[in-house]
């Protein structure tokens, strides 16, 4: 009698495991938000994606001045994983921002009005010094730190603080520092919607979510959100051609809108659980640990 409760026992168990096994044998898929707390719509945007529920890592501008309403935002929703987006850069034309430390701070990592340079080509043809950089990195993540949320892990805006060895030693060095990932830095199959145009965004997406995720390897898809209204329509990005029209109006608002109600949409949520699993760096930090990072081999 006892064997067969036993055995009636194990039968139940192992039924009861099968839909965990099945989850865990989907792809993983992370996603993360950037350039949050740039301005109000960004936030906005956070906001409408954290109500979800669903988990995500979004990557704040601490050098931003809109980045107290994004950690408030934050603080309501711990599901969320928080990431520093070090900033060397200010690439609107309007809308500029400058370092942590100020320009008496880090003179060379400025322009004559203070503000940070609006390119990586700019910037690494500039006479910026690694010392002031370090210095200015370190504050934006003291920044982070200070404001009361759990920060997991750090990235690069537009690339800059990794664009050559030594700045990425610095990137490397301030992480390991204050225990914190790098993103990229876990073998992520890694997935920009940046550069897709408006009109094929949504497809892409949902066609690289269906056909295209590695199952050996997280998923990594950079995504860019905000509400469409004026105080986005009003930024002109001084880098990229995409981001305007022919006639030089701005048109990042579109393109983040587009990628807010990618992610808002019921089809798309329709795949969790079931093509694939939502991770963050939180996850990733926990599972495979902070001594598993490498630099990416192609960077």
């Amino acid at each position: 009698m006892k064997n067969i409760i036993r055995f009636s026992l194990v039968i139940f168990v192992t039924i009861l495991a099968l839909p965990m096994k099945a989850q865990n044998d989907l792809p993983k898929v992370l996603l993360r938000t950037d350039d949050i707390g740039m301005d109000h719509s960004v936030n906005m945007a956070l906001k409408k994606l954290a109500d979800t529920g669903i988990p995500f890592s979004t990557s704040v501008l601490f050098v931003c001045p809109w980045y107290q309403e994004a950690v408030d935002i934050l603080k309501d929703n711990p599901q969320v994983t928080v990431g520093v987006h070090l900033a060397l850069n200010a690439e609107w034309k309007y809308y500029r921002w400058g370092p942590v430390l100020g320009r008496e701070g880090v003179p060379s990592l400025v322009n004559d009005n203070g503000f940070f340079r609006a390119s990586i080509d700019e910037f690494l043809k500039s006479d910026y010094h690694l010392d002031e950089v370090e210095r200015e990195l370190e504050a934006q993540i003291q920044r982070a730190l200070n404001s009361g949320l759990k920060v997991t892990y750090v990235d690069c805006h537009m690339g800059t603080a990794e664009s050559t060895p030594e700045l990425r030693a610095i990137v490397e060095k301030l992480a390991d520092k204050y225990g914190l990932g790098i993103s990229s830095y876990f073998d992520e199959n890694y997935k920009s919607m940046w550069g897709v145009s408006v009109d094929t965004k949504q497809a892409e997406f949902m066609d690289h979510l269906n056909n295209h995720l590695e199952k050996d390897q997280v998923n990594l898809i950079e995504l860019h959100i905000a509400v469409n209204n004026p105080e986005m329509q009003a930024l002109v990005d001084l880098n990229s051609n995409l981001m305007n029209s022919a006639n030089g109006q701005p048109q990042a608002g579109e393109h983040r809108q587009t990628e807010l109600n990618m992610l808002l949409d019921p089809s798309f949520h329709a795949l969790i659980g079931k093509k694939f699993q939502l991770v963050t760096y939180s996850d990733l930090v926990k599972s495979a640990g902070l001594d598993s990072m490498k630099a990416p081999v192609n960077e």
